[in-house]
């Protein structure tokens, strides 16, 4: 989930040359907003801090901006394994190491793939940030990919992917309602991959994808806790500053076509019981100043389903109890399309087609009537609310700067955001239901539950540690 920014705070280019020790005489500091300094090595690296003086702890994270988006036909998945061989060792700190230095400084890390981008994070105390940056940039360009470990880990993500997936029939729904819902565009890919190319790939494939993308110039270093903007910076410097940037592949993405109509699928899995999964073609935040859809299908989205009050969990729960569970959510914050999703578990004796139709009456009703101004502001304050608590917690805020940042966006959406959604009007909210709540841009899948036969759960393949 990814500058513009206000006028730069500069900080005299001597002073940083002496603080960072490597630093060009045109390097300026700028303040992307009142609590987060941003600035850039100048070997491409860009470097996000915030200071939080809370407590003694630091959360440092790298982002690469690559993800399932970046892959091919025949190597889906192959950002997701290669997240996993990144714990796997470098000539100075061979496998297992890694981890275990973390934890023995007091820490824990961790790594995550999505769609848009691959982090690695650490949480420690504020003395070990230089640890933390010295294993991170020696795995940037250093890491060990040998055939033998790589057998060993791609067996626990084959593992994984029966965990999370195969054996999960709403993940199955969501796969294969994205499979279905895009033609074209790689967000089409699951981010674990297909098991058939997770069956086929070789070391080389990952090899080949963190040689063409693992580079300095193409991450963001960020950094949020009790250190400031030049004590972070002098460490990047020291730790970072000598890798080399690399020529980046061009980025050749296709776009979506449009949907000229509703799409409908059925997954048959084991289950007991059934579910239905709604996915509408949504715009994308691109021109957060400009821009007010987006801000308005996020409220949208709570409107339907912001809270226990909500209208989904009010009406088709509580009131028809036509459903055990009916959510809403909006996916537009990315590098691809956005998407804005209905879903619902209907109760036994119901089935998923009546689900939909009670989604899809609520949705019908909220067009032809509106928002009350009562029922917005409510609403309104409990997002924004939300929002704010959120970005109480350090890795929050880390994890808020690092996914705007790889989706084009400054760290400034995050303050704009919030501001963003006091603004929307009740007008506006019923506008977006409108115009993007429509068949023509609709994915509509059903779960169809088959017998258990006595299938338990499965446990998570041991050596799982790093989320996808």
């Amino acid at each position: 989930m990814s500058a513009h920014l206000p006028a730069a705070r500069v900080i005299s280019a001597l002073v940083l040359a002496l603080l960072a020790g490597i630093v060009s005489p045109s390097h300026t500091w700028a303040a992307a907003n009142s609590q987060v300094a941003e600035s850039t090595l100048p070997n491409g690296l860009r470097i996000f801090v915030k200071t939080d003086r809370r407590a003694p702890v630091v959360v440092c994270m790298v982002w690469y901006k690559v993800g399932s988006m970046d892959e091919v036909n025949g190597t889906t998945g192959v950002a997701h394994v290669l997240e996993h061989m990144m714990f796997k060792g470098t000539k100075a700190v061979p496998a297992g190491e890694f981890s275990r230095l973390v934890a023995e400084a007091g820490g824990r890390d961790n790594a995550f793939t999505s769609r848009d981008y691959t982090g690695y994070f650490q949480m420690l105390h504020k003395s070990q940030l230089p640890l933390a940056m010295k294993l991170e940039a020696d795995r940037m360009a250093n890491l060990s990919l040998s055939a033998e470990e790589f057998g060993k880990e791609i067996r626990v993500v084959m593992e994984e992917r029966r965990w999370r997936v195969d054996d999960r029939p709403r993940s199955l729904v969501y796969e294969q309602l994205n499979a279905s819902a895009l033609k074209a565009h790689p967000y089409r890919y699951p981010v674990i991959g297909w098991m058939s190319d997770l069956e086929n790939m070789r070391v080389e494939d990952a090899r080949a994808f963190y040689d063409r993308w693992y580079a300095p110039n193409n991450a963001t270093l960020v950094v949020v806790g009790d250190v400031t903007p030049q004590e972070a910076y002098k460490l990047a410097a020291q730790h970072f500053g000598p890798l080399q940037r690399k020529t980046l592949p061009v980025r050749k993405i296709t776009e979506e076509p449009q949907q000229r109509g509703p799409q409908q699928l059925t997954v048959r899995a084991p289950a007991e019981l059934p579910y239905v999964l709604m996915a509408y073609r949504a715009p994308v935040l691109r021109d957060p100043d400009n821009e007010w859809e987006p801000y308005a299908l996020d409220m949208l989205a709570s409107v339907l389903d912001g809270n226990e009050a909500a209208r989904l969990n009010r009406n088709l729960v509580r009131a028809e109890r036509i459903a055990s569970s009916a959510d809403a959510s909006y996916d537009g914050i990315g590098r691809g399309p956005g998407t804005f999703y209905l879903s619902a578990t209907p109760t036994p004796g119901k089935t998923a087609q009546e689900a939909e139709q009670a989604l899809r009456r609520e949705v019908q009703k909220l067009i032809a009537e509106g928002v009350t101004a009562e029922e917005l502001q409510r609403v309104k304050s409990q997002a924004v609310a939300s929002h704010v608590y959120e970005r109480d917690s350090m890795y929050y805020q880390a994890q808020q700067i690092g996914s705007l940042d790889m989706a084009g966006l400054p760290p400034t959406v995050a303050d704009l955001f919030v501001e963003k959604l006091k603004l929307v009007t009740a007008e506006q909210v019923q506008a977006v239901a409108k115009k993007y709540l429509v068949d023509d841009t609709l994915t509509v899948a059903y779960l169809d539950p088959q017998p258990l036969a006595g299938k338990k759960p499965s446990a998570p393949p041991p050596g799982l540690r790093h989320a996808q």
